[in-house]
């Protein structure tokens, strides 16, 4: 067991002296030059050929785990999609080993719950800064430090996303580790904590909730990349509304070209 223990330590050193030697990431298959400095991350591996439509030269490099990517172009801009998987824990693992291999700006393009009256389903959400409600971030930076966007990122998306004609929103978001500690907080023990928690964000604001924002905005600013965020409002709990499968698609679509023309002014 200590030997089989001694060769899984060995190479696994052996595997991270060949990442900092310019190969392949571990995790994300992926090596210096397989994608552009500015980079889209779906948390859904099924997003990613769907995103990939609106790219010129279109080509898959990788595909292993959860993270799937695409390079290819828009409007003459290199540009890359890679999925996340669902979570904080896999998101900063993709969010490092981009920046090892010269990614410079990084966009979630997600799907998100309505928290307020005035987000309704099938807007997008410009996320400015995000709840840390989560305990991968924790792992980078106190909790005291904020998790906030490039500001000229948000600047970016909300020109894209007025020229577009979209219906958006800009705020703070929520950033958890539990889809079913929201959508069935009753169930779980700590119900109480869950629920008074949920209650003060909303009072305070908090436009929706999903589950990589925070982590790519702390992770980003230790590895001093830029960083955005554009949500598609998919549910709303209180009105047990969501999108339809079309609906949703287009505005998936919708944000994709958002997030394509501001790579054009940053």
């Amino acid at each position: 067991m200590i030997n089989l223990l001694r060769l899984d330590i060995i190479k696994f050193m052996s595997e991270k002296k060949s990442m900092l030697d310019g190969e392949r990431q571990y995790h994300i298959q992926l090596k210096e030059g397989d994608i552009a400095d500015f980079v889209i991350l779906p948390g859904d591996p099924g997003r990613v050929d769907f995103i990939a439509e609106q790219f010129e030269d279109a080509k898959e490099i990788a595909f292993n785990r959860e993270y799937k990517t695409i390079t290819g172009t828009y409007k003459g801009r290199p540009v890359s999609v890679t999925s996340t998987g669902i979570g904080c824990p896999s998101a900063a693992i993709a969010i490092e080993e981009l920046a090892n291999i010269g990614a410079k700006t990084l966009i979630r393009l997600g799907t998100s719950g309505a928290m307020q009256e005035h987000t309704r389903v099938g807007d997008l959400v410009i996320a400015n800064g995000a709840v840390r409600q989560e305990g991968t971030s924790l792992q980078y930076m106190p909790i005291e430090f904020p998790a906030v966007a490039s500001s000229d990122m948000v600047s970016a998306l909300e020109n894209s996303a007025k020229e577009n004609g979209a219906k958006y929103h800009i705020g703070v978001v929520q950033s958890k580790d539990s889809f079913y500690g929201q959508h069935d907080p009753e169930s779980m023990p700590v119900s109480y904590e869950l629920n008074q928690k949920w209650e003060a964000w909303v009072k305070g604001g908090v436009l929706c909730s999903e589950m990589e924002v925070s982590t790519l905005f702390v992770v980003g600013s230790y590895r001093k990349l830029r960083t955005g965020a554009l949500l598609v409002v998919y549910g709303d709990q209180n009105r047990n509304e969501s999108l339809n499968k079309e609906t949703y698609l287009n505005s998936v679509k919708n944000a994709t070209k958002i997030i394509l023309e501001s790579s054009l002014n940053v």
